[in-house]
């Protein structure tokens, strides 16, 4: 798994115990127990959480971007979505729909 450093560079200089936590511990010991779940899963996982909590920003489209990274295809995530719109909300599927969509159309590889 790539080392994160996102935390650092967006919170570094601000918050950088947060920035910390976020890129070692989150990013470096949670994400990379790879032997307990595997990075698709997590990636599901991730976005199913981010969606049945209502988080539809940049965060939610790195995890979609991840999740196609990690090998969640097209239709898989539409399936995902779809499913996860009957415990999480409709309206809640029908704002993630337009960022997977765009996510997965930057090429034709999902």
């Amino acid at each position: 798994m790539k080392k994160q450093t996102a935390g650092r560079n967006a919170l570094g200089d601000f918050a950088p115990k947060f920035a910390e936590l976020n890129d070692d511990v989150l990013f470096g010991e949670v994400w990379s127990r790879e032997d307990k779940l595997s990075l698709r899963d997590r990636s599901i996982i991730t976005i199913t959480v981010l969606m049945t909590k209502g988080i539809f920003d940049n965060s939610l489209k790195y995890h979609i971007t991840n999740a196609k990274n990690n090998g969640v295809t097209a239709e898989e995530m539409a399936e995902i979505i779809t499913h996860a719109a009957f415990y999480a909300g409709w309206p809640n599927a029908w704002a993630v729909f337009p960022m997977a969509k765009e996510v997965y159309s930057e090429d034709s590889d999902g």
